[in-house]
């Protein structure tokens, strides 16, 4: 993706840009996950991922979780909570948490066993658990512009 398709701008520690198609929301997954090989950060990151349906949270993650080594599908675990991808550089936990009616429901996965194990998190509609937030070491928010644009927020906070 060419660097003059994107507007970004830097506040602190909060990266904006607006990205057009999946094309470049994919790009936007893979780069981030590739920021956090190259800076050894991937291992125990927990990265939560907001935004309406249709915004485009799966298709970031996707985007990470190929540019992790992964080749076969990434679906999303809408109804099953969690899918488990063991790559060559990580081991990945993507849980989609829309569905999830309590929090105690995450009990049943073995939610708090996920965390300290080296993996990373991957976690869309991290608002149905508020403790999430306490956890994250990055915030993606994603934001309809129009049809075709979204505005994708990076915040670090570790």
């Amino acid at each position: 993706m060419e660097q003059t398709q994107l507007e970004q701008s830097k506040k602190g520690s909060i990266e904006t840009s607006v990205l057009t198609g999946e094309p470049q929301m994919l790009e936007a997954g893979a780069r981030f996950a590739r920021e956090l090989i190259d800076n050894n950060a991937l291992s125990d990151s927990v990265i939560t991922l907001s935004g309406e349906l249709g915004a485009g949270k799966t298709t970031f993650t996707r985007g990470f979780i190929r540019a992790c080594g992964h080749d076969g599908a990434v679906k999303s675990p809408t109804y099953t909570l969690l899918e488990v991808y063991e790559t060559a550089v990580a081991t990945l936990y993507h849980l989609d948490l829309y569905r999830l009616e309590d929090p105690e429901e995450l009990e049943f996965i073995g939610f708090r066993d996920l965390f300290g194990c080296g993996a990373a998190m991957l976690i869309e509609w991290p608002e149905r658990v508020p403790t999430l937030s306490d956890t994250a070491s990055v915030s993606i928010s994603i934001e309809h512009i129009d049809a075709g644009s979204r505005r994708l927020e990076v915040q670090r906070h570790k």
